[in-house]
């Protein structure tokens, strides 16, 4: 399996949507943040915003799934960073970080299906393998690494736990909605440390 180029980055997961509080896988269904969505994102932004208003530079662009639930996480994000701190940092939008499609369960409750789909490889109906979503998401954050600087990658939990088979780290570990995690490569390890909001 190909691995995430060492280097550090930054990654987010969208804020809450209703699917989420009724434990429903969402994949490629568009759901939209809910209230509580909203506000968890405008306070990752304000956490993130702290470390630009102590003379850091953490990262330096904004790169997000094109699913609305990231692009308006990654936006409140960058309006914060704006407006604390001064700070204007471009936003991309990247197909490659659509989270996965999970087919027929999409809008169905996350059950075995889900372990099985990651664990056993099981395929889903009408979906994506765990294995083709993992080499999408790290062909996608290594192609990002090229570039110079460090990104802030705002996306998914599945796609994030492919990311970390990339990472030769546990898969099925659940990723919560909108707390900033930072990313560093540390010889043949990496370092995954949250931010507190």
């Amino acid at each position: 399996m190909t691995q995430i180029i060492p280097k550090p980055y930054w990654y987010l997961r969208h804020g809450e949507t209703d699917w989420n509080l009724q434990g429903l896988a969402q994949g490629r269904t568009d759901i939209p943040l809910n209230e509580t969505g909203i506000e968890q994102a405008v306070r990752a932004g304000r956490t993130l915003a702290t470390l630009f208003q102590n003379n850091e530079r953490p990262f330096d662009r904004i790169v997000s799934s094109p699913l609305s639930r990231a692009i308006v996480t990654a936006t409140h994000v960058r309006n914060e960073i704006g407006r604390r701190a001064g700070v204007s940092l471009p936003l991309q939008v990247e197909e490659g970080l659509s989270e996965v499609c999970f087919g027929i369960h999409e809008g169905t409750s996350m059950g075995d299906w889900y372990h099985d789909w990651i664990a056993a490889g099981t395929p889903l109906e009408n979906g994506e393998s765990f294995a083709s979503l993992t080499q999408r998401a790290i062909a996608t954050i290594n192609h990002s690494l090229t570039f110079e600087g460090t990104p802030l990658f705002v996306a998914h939990g599945a796609l994030f736990r492919g990311l970390r088979a990339g990472m030769n780290l546990t898969v099925n570990e659940r990723l919560a909605n909108a707390v900033p995690l930072r990313i560093t490569p540390d010889n043949k390890n990496w370092i995954l440390q949250t931010l507190e909001r």
